[in-house]
């Protein structure tokens, strides 16, 4: 590229949701890069308002088909808290036994169709399909078994209809779930094979200095509750939020960006892993290490490796859960709503979503705020990507098309997730 042209990408592919990309180079030198997100918004939080309070799990579970179950734990979380709800620990391990099969769908899906092509010279998993059917089977059947689970705890894998406030509306019946341990042992395998398969792979030198941010939670890898901590020293509860992270509009995106005290920051499973790497299983460490990550990794392209070994983890995890579990009965906690405002943070596959929720006395929601990874992430993407096009300018704008995209992918972005919030001002005379 040379000096001051321009780099499109009108749809970015192999991506969840509709989104582009611009380079602007002057100088020689990239002086913006912009991951431009025009899905429209869809006002979630205006949606919610006027709302009961009953109805945020349902409701927020349709931002994304691919992550609802997040949607609906922090959703639960937020109000709960509202209603100053705790619910007993057998309904909090099947909320976590219900976040392992998403996770395992999700992770599933981004590793083998979206990302590994990426590695391996296809255009698209359908590519890689034509030649390597045993590793496409794999990854298929490694989301199968994820949405396998998701049905049986949340009564559908798309949009689960069995998760309440409080907790569930029906327990599964322990033969339901132990019926799925054949399953879950395969993919448990499955999983081990990907770890090993994907830490093969040949990486960019692209290491980056981050603020990872994450929860933490004592004595286990977090996924639905925990403390809102961060590699910067930050160690807060999800209701302090608002008061450290700070959204703005930016003009070329329907997605707000996000600053932690000022600052840019990431958010995800590589933040996750860098932040609680030591409360893996010893032999999900063993994997990790193995397929050559250290206690954290800061290195972008290499993330499909962590989102491997988190792949392995929900699947130990579910087996671990099943063995353990004994129906809760009840499978909810009934309470009143109250006039108060709640809090609620989990740990999406893509990384932390923050939900909360102001409820009247009467249960009516009155306000409403939902910050998805996604739209944390986009500022840090775009500082990645002005420095990883930087270092390859003398690229051909396709194979610099190619590397740009192939780095966007690296972060998994949900581009529908993102675009949830605008800011409409109309001016007439």
């Amino acid at each position: 590229m040379t000096h001051g042209s321009r780099l499109r990408v009108p749809g970015l592919t192999r991506v969840e949701g509709e989104g582009g990309l611009e380079l602007v180079v002057s100088d020689g030198r990239v002086t913006e890069a912009k991951l431009d997100i025009y899905e429209p918004p869809r006002f979630f939080e205006a949606l919610l308002r006027g709302r009961r309070y009953t109805e945020p799990p349902d409701i927020t579970a349709r931002i994304c088909g691919i992550c609802p179950v997040a949607y609906q734990m922090s959703a639960c979380a937020a109000i709960e808290d509202a209603c100053g709800v705790r619910v007993p620990d057998d309904i909090r391990a099947l909320r976590r036994l219900l976040y392992c099969g998403e996770w395992m769908e999700s992770h599933a899906l981004h590793v083998y169709l979206l990302h590994a092509p990426d590695f391996l010279g296809y255009e698209s998993g359908i590519h890689l399909a034509r030649d390597h059917p045993d590793i496409v089977t794999r990854g298929l059947r490694l989301k199968k078994a994820g949405n396998h689970l998701m049905e049986v705890v949340g009564g559908r894998c798309v949009h689960p209809v069995n998760v309440k406030v409080g907790g569930f509306y029906r327990a599964p019946a322990a033969s339901d779930l132990r019926a799925l341990v054949p399953e879950l042992e395969q993919a448990r395998r499955d999983a081990e094979e990907t770890v090993a398969w994907v830490g093969a792979f040949a990486f960019p030198d692209f290491g980056r200095d981050y603020e990872f941010v994450s929860l933490r939670h004592t004595g286990e890898y977090p996924i639905t509750s925990g403390r809102i901590v961060s590699s910067g020293g930050l160690d807060i509860p999800p209701a302090t939020y608002d008061r450290h992270f700070t959204e703005f509009q930016v003009p070329h995106s329907t997605a707000l960006h996000s600053v932690l005290d000022g600052n840019t920051y990431l958010t995800g499973p590589m933040a996750r892993y860098s932040l609680n790497s030591g409360l893996l299983p010893d032999e999900v460490a063993a994997a990790a290490r193995a397929a050559g990550l250290g206690g954290s990794c800061t290195n972008p392209f290499r993330s499909i490796v962590v989102r491997s070994v988190e792949l392995l983890y929900a699947c130990a995890e579910a087996l671990r859960l099943i063995r353990a579990y004994q129906p809760p009965d009840p499978p909810a906690v009934d309470f009143w709503p109250r006039a108060a405002t709640g809090y609620g943070c989990t740990e999406a596959p893509r990384g932390l979503l923050y939900h909360r929720y102001t409820i009247t006395a009467d249960g009516t929601v009155a306000d409403a705020k939902i910050v998805p990874p996604t739209s944390q992430n986009q500022r840090a993407i775009e500082a990645d990507l002005r420095d990883f096009a930087a270092a390859r300018l003398g690229l051909p704008p396709d194979r610099l098309t190619a590397e740009c995209e192939r780095a966007v992918r690296s972060y998994d972005p949900c581009i529908s997730c993102a675009a949830h919030f605008l800011d409409l001002e109309v001016r007439g005379t």
